[in-house]
């Protein structure tokens, strides 16, 4: 007979079926954002249209102002508190940006997209949580599982933006805030479901090896770099997308489609990213990550057709995806319990602090210098990616030639 209580292996299991959920719903609330935002801000920022992607701008500044403190403040809390602060904060910023909307207010849109930022910093740190008590082996596989929620979200985020932007005609955009505050209470309730034990008091009070140390091993500061310039070029060029199709004489709902298509495939390669990791190397992900990337530029400036755009689109989702994910796992491999907070933390405040920047530089060069700009600016730090990534590869097998052997 069953005593009714679950083992740890299955509730490891559970929580990333949760965490994937929320994965789901908070990825599809970011896409409606990333998708509206910039024509939002377009809308309503008058004469200064350089300021059309100062809203995404805010999303991710915030997004980065509150890593570090995420990370610490959940150390003292716990995963689901957290999680779940961060889920309210999503529901206040969904409707702050929908009354913005209503009221035509530029600076309102920007206040509500603090909010949206802040809850983008909690959970940001899903997949770091399904693999805080996984096993070596299974961390890969359960931060990879956690993010093909994602593709549930290229799939409902987008649709639901199209389906929702006229549902206060003619107050056009205004039902698209208003649903991200209707997935941000979904998520709030199933975080709910989520089991993972607080740190204990030990870990709480221990601060572990100082930075400095940490960062001696160059594991550490390659998976952070890799992490940031596959984040920001994906952030720089999706930002970009639906301002450069707008120009290309291009409509709402086909840049909804671009960027929901973008989306998938953000996340579909997730339920086999985890198996390559453990069976190639997050290092050898990584470098075929920077490849995909350089590929993407290659199709987006070769025109400007709707297949072109799709195309270039997809290729990135795919490039970030290898890039991310083999960056994470990496990492996960570098510091210790006691640490993961600390490293967590400065791992996404760097991260999260290039995509600020690419998003804010998107509406600048965009308007400044023109879309096609936008492209070639991103190909220098894929190409310094791709040399790190190779040379440590090299360092890596060189280092294993010259390991002894022991006799069996």
């Amino acid at each position: 007979m069953s005593s009714g209580v679950i083992s740890p292996s299955s509730m490891i299991r559970r929580n990333v079926v949760v965490l994937a959920c929320s994965q789901a719903l908070s990825v599809s609330t970011q896409t409606m954002t990333l998708v509206t935002s910039p024509l939002v801000g377009h809308l309503l920022s008058g004469s200064d249209k350089s300021l059309s992607t100062l809203p995404i701008f805010i999303v991710f500044g915030s997004m980065m102002t509150g890593t570090i403190p995420a990370s610490l403040l959940m150390k003292q809390i716990g995963r689901r508190a957290g999680f779940s602060l961060g889920a309210v904060l999503s529901i206040i910023g969904g409707l702050v940006c929908a009354y913005s909307v209503y009221n035509q207010n530029f600076w309102l849109l920007c206040l509500g997209s603090v909010a949206q930022g802040l809850f983008m910093s909690f959970a940001q740190y899903y997949r770091f949580a399904a693999a805080d008590n996984a096993d070596q082996h299974f961390k890969p596989k359960a931060i990879s599982l956690v993010l093909t929620g994602g593709v549930v979200a290229g799939i409902i985020g987008a649709q639901s933006a199209k389906w929702s932007v006229d549902w206060f005609a003619p107050v056009t955009f205004m039902g698209v805030y208003v649903m991200i505050a209707i997935f941000a209470l979904l998520n709030l309730s199933i975080m709910q479901l989520l089991s993972i034990p607080k740190p204990t008091m030990e870990q709480r009070r221990s601060r572990g090896r100082p930075v400095g140390a940490i960062f001696r091993n160059p594991k550490v500061p390659f998976a952070i770099g890799s992490a940031m310039i596959g984040y920001g070029a994906m952030t720089l060029l999706m930002t970009a997308t639906p301002l450069a199709m707008l120009a290309c004489g291009f409509q709402y709902n086909e840049s909804a489609t671009v960027i929901q298509i973008h989306t998938v495939l953000m996340f579909l390669p997730s339920f086999y990213t985890g198996s390559l990791i453990r069976r190639f190397g997050a290092m050898r992900v990584i470098i075929i990550g920077a490849i995909i990337l350089l590929a993407c530029v290659g199709v987006k400036i070769s025109g400007t057709s709707f297949t072109q755009f799709t195309v270039g689109l997809a290729l990135l989702g795919l490039g970030w995806n290898f890039t991310f994910i083999g960056a994470t796992s990496l990492l996960t491999e570098t510091y210790r319990p006691e640490e993961r907070a600390k490293v967590q933390g400065i791992n996404d405040f760097l991260v999260f602090g290039s995509t600020t920047l690419a998003a804010g530089l998107a509406g600048l060069i965009n308007a400044q210098l023109g879309w096609k700009f936008v492209d070639y600016s991103v190909l220098p730090f894929i190409l310094a990616l791709l040399v790190m990534g190779l040379y440590f590869l090299v360092q890596e097998a060189s280092q294993n030639e010259t390991t002894p052997t022991n006799s069996p």
